[in-house]
């Protein structure tokens, strides 16, 4: 990448960092002297993880700055982004196993998104994936029982309704799933039922702090175009000048969260006082056919393309698949304040801008 390039990029982040600043207002003060320790550094949310925490020392809305320890296994590689935040006296870049590791630094603050979240990619790594979501959990939650950290949040994902009933969209926390225990996406999808599990009863046995957040579709800078979620792959093929090949009928349907909203969402979670709970964090609307989502990502770039279909090389690309995917936010709106804001053609346009300056997956040092 070029040095142009990377200055773009990371003008983009910094963007969206100073968003979700604003979107917290004084409730960053929270983090001031504090450690915080994040799991899945170097990914799609990491990155904006990281980013926020930098950002917020830069601003100065703290007395004394707080510190970051980003830890990852590299799995899929290394970001170049990371690699300059690295450098940075604040943040504390470590590569770990949090499977293998129990040695954790004293912190106020854990925020485990370590995950493979890709189905393409968890489907090539279950054991991994399983092992990060329930030994790495594990190892996290006894270190907050031996050094009791203010607050700790657990990713979880929408995956863990499986693939709901019709009575049951917008499905709200209270829903208890209709999910495969065997199927290709058991390794995910059950693990992180677990992990909520884990959670539950770490907080009604141990009293540890922790929260859980179940994330629904986000997207926005920092997620990789060789990520092989639908909007990379819509991206990629519109960027290349291809029409916009369908694996399906594209008539499931999905709400897109932008990232600056679901960061915002996930850092209400784990400033709030309401441990033990779990908490919806996407967007309501649109409600959104992956046939339309094709189209408006297509007028997004602004090509003369079309939406074709064809046959997926994988069989079991669409096993248990849910057709559709809408949370309900009541509660992360009455308990958390938590408020969406960016509408999907604003959030579409802003991944456009990542993309047409980082096109490629090169940026990235496999280890």
């Amino acid at each position: 990448m070029n040095s142009s390039a990377n200055t773009t990029i990371q003008s983009i982040f910094q963007r969206d960092a100073d968003e979700i600043v604003a979107n917290l207002g004084d409730r960053v003060k929270r983090f001031a002297g504090k450690t915080v320790v994040l799991t899945g550094a170097a990914g799609f949310l990491g990155s904006q993880f990281v980013h926020f925490f930098a950002r917020l020392n830069d601003l100065g809305h703290l007395e004394v700055p707080c510190r970051l320890v980003a830890l990852d296994n590299y799995l899929r590689g290394v970001p170049a982004w990371l690699e300059v935040m690295a450098a940075r006296d604040d943040i504390d870049v470590r590569k770990a196993d949090i499977v293998a590791n129990r040695d954790y630094p004293a912190t106020e603050f854990i925020i485990h998104a370590a995950s493979v979240a890709s189905p393409v990619y968890y489907r090539k790594f279950p054991l991994e994936t399983m092992d990060a979501n329930v030994i790495g959990l594990r190892n996290l939650l006894d270190h907050a029982v031996a050094r009791r950290p203010e607050s700790f949040l657990f990713f979880s994902s929408s995956e863990i309704y499986g693939d709901p009933d019709p009575a049951h969209i917008p499905t709200a926390e209270d829903y208890r799933g209709f999910v495969s225990c065997t199927g290709p996406r058991a390794c995910y999808d059950e693990s992180k039922r677990y992990g909520e599990t884990l959670c539950a009863t770490f907080h009604q046995v141990h009293d540890v702090p922790v929260k859980v957040a179940r994330p629904f579709n986000n997207y926005g800078p920092g997620l990789s175009i060789d990520d092989r979620r639908v909007l990379p792959d819509f991206f990629r093929d519109a960027l290349a000048g291809r029409n916009i090949a369908l694996l399906s009928d594209g008539q499931a349907t999905r709400t897109f969260c932008y990232i600056t909203d679901a960061i915002t969402g996930y850092l209400l979670v784990l400033l709030s006082p309401h441990d033990g709970e779990a908490f919806n964090i996407g967007a309501e609307s649109p409600e959104i056919s992956m046939e339309d989502l094709a189209r408006a990502v297509i007028k997004t770039v602004g090509r003369d393309l079309r939406v074709t279909r064809q046959l997926s090389d994988d069989p079991n690309y669409l096993r248990d698949n849910p057709r559709r995917r809408c949370p309900d936010l009541t509660k992360s709106r009455q308990m958390l304040g938590y408020a969406p804001r960016i509408g999907l053609e604003v959030g579409l346009h802003r991944m456009f801008d990542y993309y047409s300056c980082n096109p490629s997956a090169d940026v990235i040092t496999r280890v």
